[in-house]
């Protein structure tokens, strides 16, 4: 899926290259070199109405103050990289403004309305850049497909997203009023992603401050281009990743078929004493045929496949026979892989 989600690293998304370094950098110097500078980035909602100093709603929206609160959303941000691959540094970018402008909005709505109906006074809120984090929670449920991975005890479904998930519970109970911030940003990322309000259209970061960011960003925090080969699906639409991974799925399966098929085709031969030892040890079978033999030999009955009604191509009968392969153990491969000639040849040459 994306989760997720591939790999490749931060390949073509050096804006999530930037969100990873920069924050965790500035953290380490707030809470290890320079603590006396906290003060200015605390996320506190009770100075920004009494005292209007509204630049909290920046300064304390920009970086964590808490060495946990950093980890867990440069996870989050490392899993959700592929929006940026899939969509751009421009759209991905403009995404994270939009619901970081919303989530500010939403979070003075919410501690006014809990300090009205229920008479609870929220003053300070998490810092850091955890609502867009939590926006991006939206389209990675709406756009990346859930395949399941294994089960536990039988009913526990694990998934390919099951992992980002627990990341996110873990950072919505680092912190009492965590489950502010998370809401802010989950309500910020459905209005931008659903574009009910045309939200998209006035909050989004201008070409040209992308142009610049490109410009600035991409020399700095881009990876260079990986040599091996890219997994599958990588890079490709949802449609194309599906049909992808069903064409992969038919396959194993007509191969574990066509296994299936040879064990009990030799268990047949080796119960009934018809073993064609010729398809195994040919220059034995002949060495043996030519030695003097006293008196005639029985003749046993020659060997017949197991009736199939799958018809074999001829022509693809005898593109396996110019590799090498003998006539019957051909036909029974393309019978067994419904006349697909590369699954045949796999399994040819991987038994």
């Amino acid at each position: 899926m994306f989760t997720s989600t591939g790999s490749w690293g931060l390949y073509k998304a050096p804006l999530s290259k930037s969100l990873l370094l920069l924050p965790t950098v500035l953290t380490v110097l707030l809470t290890v070199l320079l603590p006396q500078y906290q003060d200015l980035f605390i996320y506190n909602l009770q100075a920004v109405r009494q005292g209007k100093q509204f630049w909290r709603l920046v300064s304390g929206r920009l970086i964590c103050l808490d060495l946990k609160d950093t980890f867990c959303s440069s996870l989050l941000i490392y899993n959700f990289r592929i929006f940026e691959r899939r969509f751009g540094s421009h759209k991905f970018a403009s995404f994270l403004f939009g619901a970081w402008i919303l989530s500010a909005f939403v979070d003075l709505v919410l501690t006014e309305a809990l300090h009205f109906m229920f008479e609870l006074q929220v003053d300070v809120l998490p810092a850091g850049l955890l609502g867009p984090v939590f926006a991006l929670f939206v389209p990675f449920y709406n756009s990346i497909p859930r395949v399941q991975v294994t089960q536990l005890l039988g009913h526990v479904s694990i998934t390919n997203k099951s992992l980002t998930y627990i990341v996110g519970a873990q950072l919505l109970t680092s912190s009492a009023y965590m489950w502010i911030v998370a809401c802010s940003g989950l309500i910020a990322g459905m209005l931008y992603y659903s574009n009910k309000l045309a939200v998209q259209k006035f909050l989004c970061v201008p070409e040209w401050v992308a142009r610049c960011g490109s410009v600035l960003l991409e020399p700095v925090f881009s990876d260079s281009e990986p040599t091996a080969e890219a997994p599958l699906g990588m890079g490709a639409t949802l449609d194309i990743q599906r049909q992808q991974r069903m064409d992969m799925l038919d396959q194993q399966l007509l191969l574990s078929q066509l296994a299936h098929l040879r064990r009990n085709t030799q268990q047949q031969q080796a119960q009934t004493g018809f073993l064609n030892w010729n398809r195994f040890f040919p220059t034995l079978r002949h060495r043996g045929q030519n030695q003097h033999q006293e008196g005639p030999q029985p003749q046993q009955p020659p060997y017949t496949h197991p009736p199939d009604n799958t018809a074999v191509v001829e022509e693809q009968v005898a593109r396996l026979m110019e590799m090498g392969f003998s006539r019957m153990d051909a036909q029974e491969a393309l019978r067994a892989s419904n006349n697909d000639i590369n699954i045949a040849t796999n399994f040819l040459l991987q038994h």
